[in-house]
């Protein structure tokens, strides 16, 4: 058990190295560096001050001698203790492809050679990569799973609690306090914890935008980023509202939610659709102001939460959260659009980074919550499937997440801090994953959440860094 439990460990560092040179491969900086080193293996030339560029070539190089060696050994003691064959199967898949990439990265640094080949090179790294994190996934199933998991097909909601429709009694409060609890009712109504991560998105896509060399829009100024954030902001407090509102009977039945104002008859269902329709329409009057494209983005994004996924997707398919992606994604559509004027594919590239980025970041929630949901009557992927699938698909997800967000920077101008971003936020966010497997508690289901939101977060801030400022 220990030898195998070791075995994980250097699966997940080879998945982490392979990901490492694949993130840093596909970074400009390392584009630039390869017409510094026209010799292989070694890079022949002094390092100076003024071009550095010969370390970053011989950096990444020496990487990759380093990630070859490991990736020998993580096979080796893998062919050994691996209990399953598709495990070994990806193992050997991997290892055959190492070779493959070398000396596809050799001819195109010793002959220059452009066109396809470049992207051959990324491709073949990202597939080397796709085989570890799969081997990963599957040797942790078997090393970590259950059959004994509790599956509901259907899961039906427990009885509506009977409260008679009463608002629930509080303490007599003054004239003051009672404006604070109505306003701080209205703002939960907003879903607050939501809007600094899909601002950031829309930031992100923005400050892609920006670049000269990806789109033809006219720059980024200061009155498109308040008007698409002001927008952004009343959009998802729309979205937050709808969302309130329409699961309301819903919320009584969960303890997460049962606190909630509509829930509670602190807010009565008439005038909270009042204020969810009158954030709606400020959302898409400063979305207008900004452009068309950008407006319809918006109310799209708007009706897909509000009415696809709460009404359509969330109680109806296992699928929900898969699907759901896409409203997270439609802010950097947003953001892009807001200085473009169209859907460019650096946008498309941040959107599927989100969309990816989703199950594995709202599965480990829904672990943690997994009784809630199922009294709910939400066939979430803990209830319908069990516990053991649902960790085996966040790391399926976190492994797309990170080849997605290999796919933005080869679309896209980023640098360094962009690469660094990336692989070091991913290695935490796996390592919390791999003991989430191994602990299964709900506390563990919790750090890998918010491992996940430290991922996103600090990638989507080095966009904007690296774009911007870089």
């Amino acid at each position: 058990m220990a030898e195998r439990r070791a075995f994980s460990g250097l699966l997940a560092a080879t998945a982490v190295g392979v990901y490492l040179l694949v993130i840093a491969g596909a970074t400009a900086a390392i584009t630039d560096a390869v017409t510094a080193c026209t010799t292989w293996p070694l890079c022949q030339g002094p390092v100076t001050l003024e071009n550095p560029d010969l370390l970053i070539a011989r950096g990444h190089r020496l990487t990759a001698a380093a990630v070859g060696v490991l990736t020998l050994v993580t096979v080796g003691v893998g062919l050994r203790t691996a209990t399953r064959r598709r495990v070994k199967a990806a193992l050997v898949t991997g290892l055959a492809l190492y070779p493959v990439q070398v000396a596809l990265g050799a001819f195109v640094a010793t002959t220059g050679a452009a066109g396809q080949l470049p992207s051959a090179h990324l491709a073949t790294g990202m597939a080397i990569f796709t085989s570890f994190v799969l081997a990963l996934a599957w040797h942790l199933e078997a090393e970590t799973g259950s059959d004994d998991d509790e599956r509901v097909a259907n899961p039906e909601p427990d009885p509506m609690p009977g409260d008679g429709g009463e608002p629930t009694p509080t303490p007599t409060l003054s004239g003051r306090d009672r404006v604070v609890a109505t306003v701080g009712a209205y703002f939960r109504l907003m879903k607050p914890r939501l809007m600094w991560l899909l601002c950031l998105v829309a930031g992100a896509g923005m400050a892609l935008a920006a670049d000269p060399a990806l789109t033809s829009g006219s720059g980024l100024t200061v009155r498109t980023v308040v008007l698409t954030l002001g927008g952004g902001v009343l959009a998802i407090g729309a979205s937050g509202t709808f969302n309130h509102v329409l699961e309301r009977d819903i919320d009584k039945r969960m303890d997460r939610t049962s606190d909630r104002p509509i829930a509670t008859h602190q807010i009565p269902v008439r005038n909270a659709l009042t204020f969810g329709v009158g954030l709606a329409l400020a959302a898409l009057a400063l979305f207008w102001q900004v452009n068309v494209l950008a407006a319809a983005l918006g109310l799209s994004a708007i009706l897909f939460y509000s009415v696809v996924y709460t009404l359509v997707l969330k109680p109806n398919t296992v699928q929900n959260t898969v699907l759901g992606g896409a409203a997270g994604a439609l802010p950097a559509l947003i953001g892009w659009a807001a200085v473009d004027g169209t859907i460019g594919l650096p946008g498309l590239a941040l959107a599927g980074v989100i969309f990816l980025w989703t199950p594995a970041h709202f599965y480990n929630l829904a672990l943690a919550y997994k009784d809630d949901y199922e009294a709910g009557g939400f066939p979430m992927m803990p209830v319908v499937r069990g516990e053991t699938e649902t960790r085996k698909h966040i790391v399926y997800y976190l492994g797309a997440t990170l080849v997605a967000s290999g796919v933005l920077a080869s679309l896209t101008s980023l640098g360094w801090l962009y690469a660094l971003t990336s692989a070091a936020l991913g290695a935490v966010f796996l390592w919390a994953v791999v003991e989430l497997h191994r602990k299964q508690t709900e506390a563990a289901a919790f750090r890998a959440f918010h491992a996940s939101n430290a991922y996103l977060g600090m990638l989507l801030l080095a966009i904007v860094v690296d774009a911007l400022v870089l």
